[in-house]
C-alpha cells in the first residue's frame, strides 16, 4: 500500500531560441566536446547538488521522527490489548526503518559521488516506502501527529530522488552522444588516411601507366620494323603455305582412319588379350588410338606381324569377330595398302618437317621474345587502369561518406547549443 505520498507532474515548456550559425573546423570539434562535456556536468552536479541539500534537512527530520517515536507511547493504555500489540509491532517497524536505514546523505563533488547518492535514496524510500505502507493505517490512526510531516516530507524526498536520477540519466545521455561524435572524429581520420593512401596509391598507378604507354610504342615500332622486312614477308607467305599444307594430313589421315575402322575390332581384342613384347606393345597401341602416327617405315615389319597374328587369332577362334570372312578380307585389304598409305604419310612428314625447318630458320630471332613482351605489357597496362578505375571508385566512396559523418556531427552538436555548427574539412 502507498502511504500517500504522489509524484509532482512536471512539463518541460519548449523555449523557443533563435539559431546561429557558427563556422568551425573540424579540428575544433574534440575541443567543443570537451567543453560542452565539462559545462554538462558541471551543470549536472550543481543542480544535485542543489537536490542533495534540500533532501538533507528532510532526512535530519525523519532521523528525529524517529526518535520522538521510539518515546511516544502512543496511548496504548487506552485501547485493546490485542489493538496494542499491532501498534507497537507497527510502530517499532517504523522507528527501526527511522534508525536503522535513513542516515546523513553524503556530499556530492564527483558524478561517481552523484550516482552513490542516487542508489542511496532510491533504495532508501523504497525501504521506508513498504514499512510505512504496511503500517499506514498504525500511523493514520495512531500517530497522526506524524503522518502529515511524514508524507510531506518524503513526497519532497521523493521528488528530489526522481529529479537526481532523471539529472543522471540526462547526463548519460549526452555523454553517450559525446562518445558517438568521437567515433565519428576517429572514422573520418581514419578514412582521410585511407584516402590519402589510396590518391598516393592511384599516383603511382598512373606513373606506371606512362611507363607502359612509353614501352608499348618502342615495342610496337620494333614489331612494325620487323614486320615490314623482306625477310619477314618470305616467312609469313611460307607459314600460310604450311597451314594450307597441313590440310592434307586431314585427307590422309581420313583414308588411313576408314581402312583401319573396318579392323578396329579384332585390334582392340588383340590388345586387350595377347602378351607382346614392349615393342609391339606401343605399335598395336598408337594403331589402335591413331593408327596415323603408327604408320611410320622402321613399324612397317611390326605392323605386318600384329596384322598377321591377329588373322591367326580369328582363324582359330581366340579372337571372335561377327563375320570371319569379311573380316580376314579386310585384314588383307588393310596389308595390301599398308605400304601406300606409310608413303603417304612420310612423304608428308618429309615435306612438312622440311618447310617446319625452313619456316624457323626466316622467323626473325626477336620476334617471340618482343611479341610476348608486348602481350605481358599489354596485360600489365590492362590491370593497371582496371586498379586505377577501382581505386577511384573507392576514394568516390569514402569523399561521400565523410560530408554524411560531419553532417551527422553538426546535428548531434546542434543538441547542445542554440548555436548552428557549420563545419569544415580544413
Amino acid at each position: 500500500m502507498v502511504f500517500g505520498w504522489g509524484k509532482k507532474k512536471q512539463t518541460d515548456e519548449p523555449v523557443e531560441q533563435k539559431s546561429v550559425n557558427r563556422n568551425i573546423s573540424l579540428s575544433e570539434v574534440p575541443q567543443i566536446i570537451d567543453d560542452l562535456s565539462k559545462l554538462r556536468e558541471s551543470q549536472t552536479l550543481s543542480e544535485i547538488k542543489n537536490l542533495r541539500n534540500n533532501t538533507a534537512p528532510l532526512i535530519d527530520d525523519l532521523m528525529k521522527i524517529g526518535i520522538v517515536l521510539e518515546k511516544d507511547n502512543l496511548n496504548i493504555d487506552d485501547i485493546d490489548k490485542h489493538l496494542a500489540i499491532i501498534v507497537v509491532r507497527g510502530k517499532q517497524q517504523v522507528i527501526d526503518i527511522l534508525k536503522k536505514d535513513v542516515k546523513t546523505l553524503m556530499q556530492v563533488s564527483t558524478i561517481a559521488d552523484a550516482k552513490k547518492l542516487d542508489y542511496f535514496l532510491t533504495q532508501l524510500l523504497k525501504k521506508v516506502g513498504d514499512v510505512l505502507g504496511r503500517q499506514t493505517r498504525v500511523i493514520h490512526i495512531f500517530a497522526k501527529k506524524y503522518a502529515n510531516q511524514l508524507t510531506d516530507n518524503l513526497k519532497i524526498m521523493n521528488e528530489n530522488s526522481d529529479n537526481i536520477s532523471k539529472l543522471l540519466k540526462h547526463y548519460a545521455s549526452t555523454q553517450s552522444t559525446f562518445d558517438e561524435i568521437t567515433e565519428m572524429l576517429n572514422k573520418i581520420e581514419s578514412l582521410n588516411t585511407e584516402l590519402n593512401d589510396k590518391r598516393k596509391r592511384n599516383i603511382e598507378i598512373l606513373d606506371n601507366l606512362k611507363s607502359f604507354d612509353e614501352k608499348k610504342i618502342t615495342l610496337q615500332n620494333s614489331l612494325d620494323e620487323i614486320h615490314s622486312s623482306e625477310n619477314y614477308k618470305k616467312y609469313i607467305d611460307l607459314e600460310n603455305k604450311l597451314n594450307e599444307f597441313s590440310n592434307q594430313k586431314l585427307k590422309i589421315k581420313s583414308e588411313i582412319d576408314t581402312q583401319f575402322t573396318k579392323i578396329s575390332r579384332p585390334l582392340g581384342r588383340y590388345e586387350y588379350g595377347s602378351s607382346l613384347d614392349k615393342q609391339q606393345s606401343g605399335v598395336l597401341s598408337t594403331l589402335v588410338d591413331d593408327p596415323f602416327d603408327a604408320l611410320l617405315p622402321e613399324n612397317s615389319d611390326t605392323i605386318i606381324v600384329i596384322l598377321e597374328n591377329i588373322r591367326k587369332g580369328i582363324s582359330s577362334g581366340s579372337i571372335s569377330v561377327k563375320d570371319t570372312e569379311k573380316t580376314l578380307s579386310q585384314l588383307t585389304e588393310t596389308e595390301e595398302s599398308l605400304d601406300n598409305f606409310i608413303k603417304k604419310v612420310s612423304d608428308y612428314s618429309s615435306i612438312f618437317n622440311s618447310m617446319k625447318t625452313e619456316l624457323t630458320e626466316l622467323k626473325p630471332k626477336n620476334l617471340t621474345s618482343l611479341e610476348n613482351e608486348f602481350s605481358k605489357n599489354t596485360s600489365s597496362q590492362n590491370d593497371s587502369h582496371l586498379k586505377s578505375k577501382t581505386i577511384l571508385s573507392e576514394i568516390d566512396e569514402i569523399n561521400s561518406q565523410i560530408p554524411e559523418l560531419i553532417s551527422e556531427i553538426e546535428g548531434k552538436l546542434r543538441i547542445f547549443s542554440s548555436s548552428k555548427y557549420v563545419i569544415s574539412k580544413s
